[in-house]
């Protein structure tokens, strides 16, 4: 049966089907993401204000920052290796069996993280397996981001495919709030025995996630644009080589897309925790109510930024937030430096809004430069790519800057962030119109919004 153009493959049987797998493959995206992204940032929020007393203990409270920052960083590293791993399998043999071990391989390492004796029981071996875990979960998130959007976009919609997208998105949402709120809740409830031992419930309570991620993407079909492209025998055998032979311009563009959202995200999820706590003196639920609420504001402008991009284009929907963000990088730190616990909740929640704006249309903008059958591993390397010059070095850096050269360069740092951010918009090109379902744009991006 042909195809009506803008309608990916129908499955066999009735309406009712193909509308239940829509909704399940988004259902499916976002818990599995949640579940990744609660693990990641807990590590995140953990690294802020607990590691440094755990695993470096005979460390100066900045040193001990630094230390565990770094640690916090190798994750970030890793996350490129994670994506041209996974996106060669999820190229290779499809979308639902490779997030299926993305999903395993996060639960059993967040896991392991809670199972850890700190350097007080074993010594240096310690920080060393706290890094190799690490990298484990870097390696799973790699992973994970652009088989679930795909799923998603993949099975929705062509002129819904900013919507569809930014579903997988509000995984980060939902998995911070999940990550800071088990956090939050501990050390509330928990305050004398919280560095002690309460702080590794939240990471072995992972498992628990993980296997509620699991029953759910068992559920979920293939999506039909890669089972086209298998039937049409089509797939790519080396698929890592084919992107970076055919679209080098497209990750490159991609990566620097991020920057404007994804350093300041980790300078106001991860850095600001620990600034809060010890430049302002604050209690850790300070921190952690702050980044609470801003994850809430972002769960639901997400799907609403990516709804936008639908109607008025990924580009201008993107330089929005962009903008934005740098317009909001001083009042940031101002905000914060009142000391006032409103005020500091405000500042945290002015950086959410510019980089959800960003993020709800970011996934669909990166995936539609890239052909179905090259789509994970070109995309996920894109995206993750940016871990190594944005993510990753941005809490680091910050906290090296503090001291330095005081809260005001964080700020233009932010602001340098931007500026990079917006050349990549200038030069990636917005597909939001472009027909993937056509024949051509299975083995071949063509064709501009």
């Amino acid at each position: 049966m042909a195809l009506r153009p803008g309608e990916p493959d129908r499955l066999p049987g009735n309406q009712t089907s193909q509308s239940h797998q829509v909704r399940l493959a988004a259902v499916a995206s976002v818990v599995g993401t949640s579940i990744e992204w609660y693990d990641f940032f807990l590590y995140g929020t953990a690294a802020a204000i607990v590691f440094p007393a755990v695993f470096f203990p005979h460390s100066s409270s900045y040193s001990g920052t630094l230390e565990s920052f770094a640690t916090y960083a190798v994750g970030f590293a890793a996350r490129p290796v994670g994506a041209a791993i996974f996106g060669h399998w999820g190229d290779r043999l499809g979308r639902k069996a490779t997030l299926i071990v993305t999903l395993l391989l996060m639960g059993i390492g967040s896991a392991l993280v809670g199972a850890l004796p700190g350097t007080a029981a074993i010594g240096v071996a310690a920080p060393i397996l706290l890094v190799v875990l690490r990298i484990v979960q870097g390696i799973a998130v790699g992973g994970e981001w652009s088989g679930s959007v795909l799923l998603s976009m993949e099975w929705g919609k062509q002129d819904r495919r900013g919507l569809m997208a930014s579903w997988p998105q509000i995984g980060v949402p939902i998995g911070l709030l999940l990550g800071t709120g088990a956090m939050t809740a501990i050390a509330l409830s928990a305050e004398g025995a919280f560095k002690a031992w309460a702080w590794r419930i939240p990471f072995l309570a992972s498992l628990v996630l993980v296997a509620i991620g699991l029953w759910v993407r068992l559920k979920v079909m293939e999506t039909p644009l890669f089972a086209r492209l298998v039937r049409e025998r089509a797939v790519v055998k080396v698929p890592v080589a084919e992107v970076i032979r055919q679209y080098p311009s497209e990750v490159v563009l991609s990566a620097a897309l991020r920057m404007s959202e994804q350093a300041p995200f980790y300078l106001y999820t991860t850095f600001a925790l620990a600034y809060i706590k010890d430049h302002l003196h604050k209690g850790e639920s300070v921190g952690l109510a702050a980044v609470t609420v801003a994850a809430a504001l972002e769960l639901i402008l997400i799907p609403t930024s990516g709804h936008l991009s639908d109607r008025l284009g990924r580009k201008r929907v993107y330089a929005t937030g962009a903008v934005l963000m740098g317009v909001a990088a001083f009042p940031f730190f101002l905000l914060l430096n009142t000391g006032m616990v409103g005020i500091i909740i405000l500042g945290v929640a002015i950086m959410a809004i510019p980089h959800a704006i960003q993020y709800g249309p970011q996934a669909s903008y990166i995936a539609e430069n890239f052909p179905t059958g090259l789509a994970y591993v070109g995309s996920g390397l894109g995206y993750q790519a940016a871990s190594l010059i944005a993510g990753g070095p941005a809490p680091l850096l910050a906290t090296w800057m503090l001291p330095n050269f005081g809260w005001q360069a964080v700020s233009v740092y932010i602001i340098a962030c931007v500026g990079i951010s917006l050349g990549a918009i200038v030069l990636l090109q917005d597909r939001s119109k472009a027909d993937l379902t056509a024949p051509s744009a299975l083995t071949h991006a063509t064709g501009a919004g």
